[in-house]
Formats: C-alpha cells, sequence, structure tokens
C-alpha cells in the first residue's frame, strides 16, 4: 500500500484551523471576547438580553441571509448567477451589526457582506441582479444608502469616513458603517482610515470581521497580532472584540457605538471573530489548503443554530413558528428570484449609462460608436 504524505501547506493550514480555534474558545473562557450567548444558545449575560421582538428580528434576518447563500450556490452551479462570495456561517457578524443602522445610515460593505446589505433592506431581486452583472443590480435604491459591494480590498474605510464627516458638516446625526476583513486590516487604507476618523472624531463604526482567513493566507500567517480590536487603540479610538457567533452581542455592541457616533463621541472599531466556514467564493477550491475536517468542529458554533436554540428554549420560538417562518423566508426568495428573472437581458451600452452622474464626452461618444456598431 502506497501511503501519500501530507503537503506542508495542508499541514500549515490544519495547524492554522486549530490555532483558530483554540484562539476562539480562549478568548471565550477569558472573557476577552465579548457575549450573550454561548454555544448551545446558553445565557451569559442576562441583564443585556434585549427584547424579545429584537432577538426574533434578528433570527429573520439571519435566516433571510442563510436562505440567500444557500440558494444561490445553487442558482450558481444552474449558471444562473455569477460568482459570488459565500458568508454562511458568519450571519451573526454581518445582520447583527447592520441591524444597528437605520435607512439613514451609510454602509460600505465588502464583497461578502451580502448579508449585511440585505439585512439593511437592499431588495433580493436586485442583489440577484448584481451577482448576475445584471445593470438592475447596478444602482442601489435611492431610499437606501448602501454602496455597490466593494471588491478592491480596505478602499471603503477612508470613504466611508468621508461619507460620516459630510453627514456632520450637513448637520445630522446620521452614521456611516464600513465592512473589512482580517487580510484587510493589513491594508494601508484600513490604518490611514481609523487614524482620519479618530483625528476628526468622525462618525464611524469600523466592522472588522476576523474570519480566519484572507483567501488562502490563515490570520497568523498574515499577522502576529492575536487581537486586531487593539489596533484601534494606536489611533485613540474605541477597539470592541466581540463573538461574531453570537448576534445578540454582535448587535449589542455595534448599537452602542452607533449611539456613540452620533452623539458626536467619534469612532468605534468593532472585531468579529467568527470563521469562513465556506469556500472564498464559489469557484475557490479551498481543498488546496484546508480539509473538510478542519472547518467541521465550526458547525457547533453556527450562530443561526445558537439564537434558535435560545429562542426555543425561551419560548419566542416553537417548532412550529419556525418552521412556519422559515417557509416565509424561501417563498419570499423565490418571488425576488422571479422578479429578477423577469429583468430584460442587459444591452452592451447599458454598461457606459452608469459610470457618472453627467455623462462625460468621451462616454458620450463611445456610447454612440457601441450603439452604432451593435
Amino acid at each position: 500500500m502506497t501511503h501519500h504524505l501530507p503537503r506542508p501547506e495542508a499541514q500549515e493550514a490544519a495547524q492554522a484551523f486549530q490555532n483558530a480555534a483554540a484562539a476562539y474558545d480562549e478568548a471565550a473562557a477569558k472573557g476577552d471576547m465579548f457575549r450573550i450567548l454561548a454555544e448551545g444558545g446558553q445565557v451569559v449575560r442576562p441583564e443585556l438580553l434585549p427584547a424579545a421582538e429584537t432577538r426574533l428580528h434578528l433570527y429573520r434576518q439571519m435566516r433571510r441571509a442563510r436562505q440567500f447563500d444557500e440558494r444561490g450556490w445553487v442558482l450558481y452551479r444552474q449558471g444562473r448567477l455569477g460568482v459570488f462570495p459565500p458568508f454562511g456561517g458568519m450571519e451573526a457578524s454581518q445582520c447583527g451589526t447592520a441591524a444597528a443602522l437605520t435607512k439613514d445610515d451609510w454602509l460600505f460593505p465588502t464583497y461578502r457582506d451580502t448579508g449585511a446589505a440585505l439585512t439593511l433592506g437592499l431588495p433580493i431581486a436586485r442583489t440577484l441582479a448584481y451577482w448576475r452583472t445584471s445593470p438592475h443590480g447596478w444602482q442601489m435604491p435611492k431610499d437606501l444608502k448602501v454602496l455597490p459591494f466593494y471588491i478592491p480590498i480596505a478602499t471603503q474605510y477612508p470613504q466611508a469616513v468621508g461619507a460620516a464627516l459630510a453627514e456632520r458638516r450637513r448637520g445630522t446625526k446620521n452614521v456611516a458603517m464600513a465592512f473589512i476583513g482580517d487580510g484587510g486590516s493589513s491594508e494601508g487604507d484600513f490604518h490611514e482610515a481609523l487614524n482620519f476618523a479618530g483625528a476628526l472624531n468622525a462618525p464611524c463604526v469600523f466592522i472588522l470581521q476576523n474570519n480566519g482567513w484572507a483567501i488562502s493566507v490563515p490570520t497568523r500567517t498574515q499577522t502576529k497580532a492575536t487581537n486586531l480590536s487593539h489596533r484601534a487603540l494606536g489611533y485613540g479610538i474605541p477597539g470592541v472584540r466581540v463573538d461574531g457567533n453570537d448576534v445578540l452581542a454582535t448587535w449589542h455592541v455595534t448599537r452602542e457605538a452607533v449611539e456613540r457616533a452620533r452623539r458626536g463621541e467619534g469612532p468605534t472599531l468593532i472585531e468579529t471573530v467568527t470563521y469562513r466556514v465556506k469556500p472564498h467564493t464559489v469557484a475557490d477550491d479551498p481543498t488546496r489548503y484546508r480539509t473538510d475536517e478542519d472547518t467541521a468542529g465550526w458547525d457547533e458554533k453556527d450562530p443561526l443554530l445558537r439564537l434558535q436554540q435560545h429562542l426555543l428554549a425561551e419560548g419566542i420560538l416553537t417548532e412550529q413558528s419556525d418552521a412556519a417562518l422559515q417557509q416565509e423566508v424561501a417563498e419570499e426568495f423565490e418571488a425576488a428570484l422571479a422578479e429578477a428573472d423577469s429583468y430584460p437581458d442587459p444591452q452592451p451600452a447599458e454598461i457606459l449609462e452608469h459610470v457618472f452622474a453627467e455623462p462625460t464626452p468621451q462616454l458620450v461618444r463611445q456610447r454612440a460608436e457601441l450603439l452604432e456598431e451593435v
């Protein structure tokens, strides 16, 4: 029998997973990571439990996000959706933070933050159109301050500071929230934005989703830092580390940061500690840098399962009402999918129609040439 030795990079990835799991468990045990619910749905901070309606709302939003993520995989394999980054397992990190905003606030998402955008109110049909590269998904709704999903790493952070300062100049209490990953926190834009926001006391909330991976590079490889929220201290702003798989905890700390920003007390950096169970994108092959066994332990930390167990134990949810809620969420998605399917096929010239509010002479000429050629 021939025995194949594991590749060095596979061994390194397995060790990276073990490090991430150990760091998560150690932080939870030490209280170094804020949480309200532990695995299994047990309440560890009963005095901080939000109203039952809020808990049920957060559960619904996570169910909607999970439905999009799971159906997105199927649609991609059917050729009905383009390449998109899955986020299953990170719903508490995205939905809990975005739920602390209102539609008057700004949201600057990365490419992985579809769940956050859906929570704030981005229509599912328009989101599907975006990931189909259809012009019907290129423009955000006029009543929603959500930027298109950012593909470049970290560029959204300084831009969020600019939007926050613009709101303050206009005399509003609106805030700007920007997302980034653990890998993105090593980019220069991240540090420039934190310094910029701290120096000018901008009403910003920075969400740093530490999901353990920057594509195929584990967090412990790209930085020696073990607590990324401490990076806030260098810029004179508060940093909070929270269990990114506990939606009640992410909602609580983000709501406090949002209210702090509204009061004119400046920005906050929130590190949500979670794990990217899914591949980098639906076109990624994570078996090249980790195994299924590496991610298996994180199923027990599933944010949906955690809140579901809590709600059932509290009687806020029953088996019947849970099934009905999931059916409503599924029907909502299928109705949105039918709407997205009804959109007409994009025309070549449309790629030039949403570049500037007022087209430049070059764009006008190029569009005319393209229409003539077509």
